[in-house]
C-alpha cells in the first residue's frame, strides 16, 4: 500500500481552521453556506443562517449583483466562556447573478435559520420550440403584374 505525504496540506488545514475560528465582532464578511440547483422554470439559492435575526435579513439587487446580510447577535458578556465557537456580527454573501433571471420577480423565504430565494428564469430565457415549415408543397402562391389580365 502507497501512502503519499503532502507537507502543505496539514499547514492549509491549521490554517483554514485558525482563520475560520475568528471571533472578533468587528470582522465584518463571514462565511455563509449555500445550495443551488433549478427546478423546473426558476432557481432556488438556500443559506444557512442560524441564530441570525429575522429582522437582520437583507436581500438586496445592485444591476446584477445579489447581496444577503444578515445579523447574529453578541453573545453574552457576563459569562465564564467554556467554548465559544460560533461567530456573532455581520454575514455577507454577493453572488453575480448570470443573464436569463427575472430580476423583478425574486422571492424570499426565512425559516428555521434558513434563507430561501427563488429566482425565476426570464421568459426570454425559457427553452421553447421552434415550429419548423413544411417545404415540397406544389401549389405555389401566383403573383399577378399590375395592369396584366387575368386569367379567368
Amino acid at each position: 500500500m502507497a501512502f503519499s505525504y503532502d507537507p502543505f496540506r496539514d499547514l492549509d488545514t491549521l490554517t483554514e481552521r485558525m482563520l475560520s475560528r475568528a471571533s472578533d465582532v468587528g470582522q465584518s464578511m463571514r462565511s455563509m453556506p449555500v445550495d443551488l440547483f433549478r427546478s423546473g422554470d426558476h432557481y432556488v439559492l438556500r443559506c444557512d443562517l442560524p441564530g441570525a435575526d429575522p429582522g437582520s435579513v437583507d436581500v438586496g439587487v445592485d444591476g446584477r449583483t445579489l447581496t444577503i446580510r444578515a445579523q447574529r447577535s453578541a453573545q453574552p458578556e457576563d459569562v465564564e466562556w467554556l467554548a465559544q465557537e460560533r461567530p456573532t456580527g455581520t454575514f455577507v454573501r454577493q453572488l453575480t447573478l448570470g443573464r436569463g433571471l427575472d430580476l423583478d420577480r425574486i422571492e424570499a423565504t426565512y425559516a428555521d435559520g434558513v434563507l430561501s430565494l427563488s429566482l425565476p428564469v426570464a421568459e426570454e430565457a425559457k427553452p421553447r420550440r421552434i415550429p419548423i415549415a413544411v417545404g415540397g408543397s406544389s401549389a405555389q402562391p401566383t403573383v399577378e403584374a399590375p395592369g396584366a389580365p387575368s386569367a379567368t
